[in-house]
């Protein structure tokens, strides 16, 4: 679904990815790890062409999308959910989610309305409230949502846990394996190894700018170098 080849991306004159390679098929959860400042979101970026590599190949269902605006990156159902939420604070729940589906999906909007709410029925009690007075937990699943009404074919999540209290991040990632049980695929960047690892089909760990490790998800939490390296164990 989405091939990734020789990736160096970066802004300016700064060079920060310096040739990543990655792959996401139908289906999984692939995860990217990693500390912050290592390229996690500026990867999400180029892919989701709000900014444009420096060289490399970016492929979405067998087309190249590099060379697209973001706009046409979202027809094609490459659907970015950023770090920090970023809903609109002083439009209503229903209003930040019914703008997901301002490019893609509008013909479905309600069945894709009543998909959400089964997920975050949270989102349903709160339609009429402005999305800047939900808690933290609550913008996520709105920001979430948002995606959703998009009909993504591959949803990118940036940090879904970021901020969260230790329940809700428990929440969170069962949230994000439900979405992916109904054949959703997602690209999910995290700096919570663990819980991240425990979801996962697949993994990358990115370090300097590369690909320092990658592989099946459990088998990556079960290696002494990442274990002793990014999990502190």
């Amino acid at each position: 679904m989405l091939e990734i080849r020789q990736l160096h991306a970066g802004y300016g004159s700064v060079e920060i990815l310096r040739g990543i390679d990655l792959d996401v098929a139908q289906g999984e959860i692939v995860a990217v790890l990693g500390s912050n400042g290592v390229g996690k979101s500026t990867l999400n970026n180029n892919i989701s062409a709000l900014y444009t590599p420096f060289s490399g190949s970016i492929r979405f269902e067998g087309e190249e999308i590099s060379g697209l605006s973001s706009s046409e990156v979202v027809k094609r159902g490459v659907i970015h959910v950023p770090e920090g939420r970023r809903v609109f604070p002083n439009l209503n729940v229903l209003e930040n989610l019914e703008l997901g589906s301002l490019v893609r999906g509008k013909a479905r909007r309600r069945q894709n309305l009543e998909r959400v709410v089964s997920i975050f029925p949270r989102l349903k009690e709160r339609f009429t409230q402005l999305a800047g007075t939900l808690s933290g937990g609550e913008q996520q699943m709105l920001a979430i949502g948002r995606g959703l009404m998009s009909e993504p074919v591959l949803l990118i999540m940036d940090e879904p846990s970021l901020g969260l209290s230790p329940l809700l991040v428990e929440q969170m990632f069962a949230l994000i394996q439900r979405i992916n049980s109904e054949g959703q695929a997602i690209l999910l960047m995290e700096q919570n190894a663990v819980q991240t690892l425990a979801i996962a089909n697949r993994a990358y760990i990115i370090e300097n700018g590369v690909v320092a490790m990658q592989g099946q998800a459990q088998e990556l939490a079960r290696d002494p170098d990442l274990r002793k390296n990014y999990l502190g164990l």
